[in-house]
Parts: structure tokens; sequence; C-alpha cells
């Protein structure tokens, strides 16, 4: 049975789309059939954080406009060929949206994949509540810091009132040094304020955050990073899987990686 998650967060800036992209990956890795749909109108970056930005030739306006079918605006990664993206586009005037086309383009989609991801705008606005409409589910993204845990309560508490209730919360960059130093807070602090279980963790990773900006994330994540995202995928389909643990670096270690 096919499932459709929508990759949400209470503020910008906590990693959203990076997560989005390197779950579906390691879905994809699983040999899970994956469509990632860049929901995120008028700010769409998941093509480039995928690298596929370069073989865009359809977007999600050109489906609706029905100038393409969905198949033509399906992009297939190379690198990862269970891996597809529907990318969105800058020059869509949100109010001309209607949630009949959303909800077409993705039951569409969900008869042709495992699962599909969508990568939904930060914060609660049209995107968003198209995404709640339509997705079976809900991922919301959190950092460990007190800004990001009350958006993205309210969040929380939207998907609950539209009755959008299997709701797991992953928590990204967590720098463990942070964590004991009371810089950042704690995971157990994070869990108890949204009260809803913590499918993964994910470390802060130089390694990730550099491979964003080249577009390589199949190939150039650390491996930390991706046993995180493993442990995540298995979650997705309730296989058992330990989150890894971190091996903190000495200071001749960064050097050598920096």
């Amino acid at each position: 049975m096919s499932r459709c998650i929508m990759i949400s967060s209470g503020k910008g800036g906590v990693g959203k789309s990076t997560v989005c992209a390197n779950l579906a990956i390691a879905l994809a890795n699983m040999n899970k059939k994956v469509c990632c749909i860049d929901l995120d109108l008028g700010l769409k970056n998941l093509d480039i954080i995928l690298g596929l930005e370069n073989r865009l030739i359809y977007d999600m306006k050109d489906v609706i406009k029905q100038r393409c079918t969905l198949e033509d605006a399906l992009i297939q990664d190379k690198k990862c060929p269970n891996l597809f993206l529907l990318s969105g586009c800058k020059n869509l005037n949100l109010d001309k949206l209607r949630l009949l086309d959303c909800q077409k383009i993705i039951n569409d989609c969900k008869e042709k994949f495992d699962i599909v991801l969508i990568d939904c705008p930060a914060g609660i606005e049209r995107g968003f509540q198209y995404a709640m409409v339509c997705a079976d589910e809900a991922y919301v993204v959190i950092q460990l810091d007190i800004t990001s845990l009350m958006d993205a309560d309210r969040v929380v508490g939207m998907l609950l009132k539209n009755e959008l209730t299997k709701i797991n919360v992953i928590i990204n960059r967590v720098n463990p040094t942070y964590v004991k130093n009371k810089v950042q807070c704690t995971i157990h602090d994070a869990i108890n304020y949204l009260a809803l279980p913590c499918i993964g963790i994910v470390y802060e990773d130089f390694l990730c955050t550099k491979s964003v900006n080249y577009g390589r994330l199949s190939n150039a994540c650390s491996e930390l990073t991706t046993e995180c995202f493993e442990t995540i995928a298995k979650r997705t389909y309730d296989i058992e899987a330990k989150v890894p643990k971190y091996k903190e670096k000495n200071l001749f270690q960064r050097l050598i990686n920096n």
C-alpha cells in the first residue's frame, strides 16, 4: 500500500529539505520506489539539493496547466534509480493553486510509487495546508532550540486539529557537545515538550552541509549521517533499528577533514 508523508517544520532553516532528500535516498536504497514532491512553491530547492536542477524541463505548474504529463515532469535520479522528483516552481501564484490540483497530482503519484514524500514550506501557509489534506502522515523536523520547538508545537497543533494524527519527530543537527554544555536542550526535553514519538535523530555533519551546496547528497554525506537516515527509513517501515552512536572527533581529526 502506497504512503504519503509530509516533511514539515515550524520554522525555516532547520534542514527540512535536506532531511527530505536524504530520507528519500535511504528509502530508495531499500528498494522502495520513491517520489519527492517539492511543495515549497516560490522557494523550491529540492532539485538543487539532489543535484537535478540541470535536468529540470517541466515542473508542477506544467502538469497543472496540462502542458505535459506527470510522467514527463518526473525526473529520475541516475545515481539512485528508485528516486524520482516532481519539482515545484518559482513563479506559480499560490492564490491560483487549487487544492484539487494538488490532490490529483499526489494521488496519481501514490498510484505509481511505494512512498511519496512532500517537502512542505516552513510554517503553516497554503503549501503546508494543502499537504496536510493530502498526506497520510507527517514527519516534523526540529532542532534542539526553543524557537524550533515552539514553532513545531504550533504545526503539530494544526495537524491534530485537521485530524492528521500519525505524527513523528525527526531531530536534526544534533551536536552532543552542545547538548552536554547546555548550548542545546536535550533530546529528552524536546520529546517531552512536543509529546510525540521521535522516529530518529541526525547529527550535525560538516560533510552533509558541504554536499548540499554541491548537489551530491547521494554519495557525499558522512557514514554516520547515512546510518542515521537508514535508521529513519527502516523505522518508517516498522523495521527495528538503533540510532547510531556519535563519535566525537579530536582537534587533529577535524583539521584533517577540513
